[in-house]
């Protein structure tokens, strides 16, 4: 199963991001989507199960959870925007969430593809949305494969 990964829009779902997600079979955005129609957008692409960052105003909270649970091809997956836990880390997310096998996340911008252990997986795939802090935007794919350990990488947008 192919998987997009994105978070931090901020409203702004660029074009690259439809492109680089045309194949995948399920989204998971991080947080901070900005608005409905961002995710009315992927939606047409594939699946998404997305949560609500800080900035999120009440219509995407509406829609979102803070920290969404789901299996995927016999992963456990949490994906949290993380700024609950202040600047979010690879080690404190697997403190927080140690039944998690993969963990996404958002909140710092800056994109990161960690192996916490053997079996957890943690990814931020930075920011999408308006490029902010030097950071270049960027979103992440993940291949999952019942067996094998995820395999990952981070896309830069240009």
């Amino acid at each position: 199963m192919r998987v997009g990964i994105i978070s931090d829009t901020h409203g702004n779902l660029r074009p690259e991001v439809l492109e680089v997600f045309s194949r995948v079979e399920h989204i998971l955005h991080g947080g901070d989507v900005g608005s409905v129609e961002v995710l009315e957008r992927l939606e047409n692409l594939a699946p998404v199960t997305a949560v609500y960052g800080n900035v999120d105003g009440l219509q995407v909270r509406s829609r979102c959870q803070r920290v969404a649970r789901l299996e995927l091809e016999g992963f456990l997956v949490v994906v949290t925007h993380g700024d609950q836990f202040g600047t979010p880390t690879p080690e404190r997310l697997h403190r927080e969430f140690p039944d998690a096998e993969i963990i996404v996340f958002g909140h710092t911008h800056r994109p990161l593809l960690e192996l916490v252990d053997k079996t957890v997986t943690v990814m931020n795939p930075g920011a999408a949305g308006p490029a902010r802090f030097g950071v270049p935007p960027s979103v992440g794919i993940m291949e999952l494969e019942p067996g094998i350990p995820p395999r990952a990488r981070l896309v830069p947008l240009l």
